[in-house]
């Protein structure tokens, strides 16, 4: 199991909230999720053998959000 943190850009809301943790956990392989909107991060836990950082770069960008 891998851990990461994502720094995000344009989360302002509980709604963004709900929209980057579904982009995530909807990812095979990732375990867990946990946004914070205040810092404008993500912590995310993954299995590296199935999903790989970028992947989860993609699926944040396409709810429009940056990921820095």
């Amino acid at each position: 199991m891998e851990n990461t943190t994502l720094t995000i850009k344009g989360m302002t809301c509980n709604h963004c909230k709900a929209a980057v943790e579904t982009a995530l956990t909807e990812l095979d392989g990732v375990n867990g999720v946990e946004v914070d909107v205040s810092k404008g991060k993500a912590d995310v836990s993954y299995e590296a053998s199935k999903v790989s950082v970028s992947d989860m770069n993609e699926a944040v960008e396409e709810q429009g959000y940056d990921v820095v």
